[in-house]
């Protein structure tokens, strides 16, 4: 059994909204460490994928270099870019009765330490967009009959899924579905451009 927990997840951004609150957010990058390392990771166990069989013909050598910058992404983003750059962590707790219990925080919307919008961008881009790349990986591999990279671009797509699910919930909320928050994210919007519309002369 699943349970879902969460607490109030106002403060972060998610996909470039853009209220009132957001707005008077400084744009600047607070933490570039966490910041680098959220985009270092996964872009380079990408690059490493792309390049390995150019500059080495050691597939065991590719393949744990792969598998060690995979899983240093996992950690970086799970422990310490979600929390510093978006006030957002989730995590996986089994009780005493063996039970499976998901957990999902956010910071508190009054929080001194709010989100800078630089920050938020480069945390939801980069986590949206590199676990794209990995299904294009794991469709490669499979129509070009490179068997032996099939478990290494699944282990890539399987654990940066798992983070973008976890924040993603961790947004909308144990509750909430994905289907709700496209609808009102499109809504906003909509609203936003007539609005625009409606102001010019």
């Amino acid at each position: 059994m699943v349970n879902m927990l969460r607490q109030d997840s106002q403060d972060a951004p998610l996909f470039g909204e853009d209220d009132g609150d957001i707005k008077q957010r400084k744009s600047k990058i607070r933490h570039p460490l966490a910041s680098f390392f959220h985009v270092f990771f996964r872009t380079s166990a990408i690059l490493v994928y792309l390049l390995c069989d150019i500059f080495s013909s050691r597939f065991i050598a590719c393949m744990v270099t792969i598998i060690l910058l995979l899983s240093c992404d996992f950690w970086t983003v799970k422990n310490v870019s979600g929390r510093l750059l978006v006030g957002l962590r989730w995590w996986n707790q089994v009780d005493k009765d063996g039970k499976s219990h998901w957990v999902f925080e956010s910071r508190k919307t009054h929080s001194r330490n709010a989100t800078s919008g630089a920050e938020s961008r480069i945390f939801w881009l980069g986590l949206i967009v590199c676990p794209i790349f990995w299904i294009v990986f794991v469709f490669s591999t499979i129509f070009s009959f490179k068997i032996k990279w099939l478990a290494v671009v699944i282990m890539g797509f399987v654990l940066q899924w798992a983070n973008l699910y976890g924040y993603v919930r961790c947004k909308v909320g144990g509750k909430s579905n994905l289907r709700d928050m496209a609808k009102d994210y499109l809504g906003v919007q909509l609203f936003k451009q007539a609005l625009k519309k409606s102001e010019e002369p």
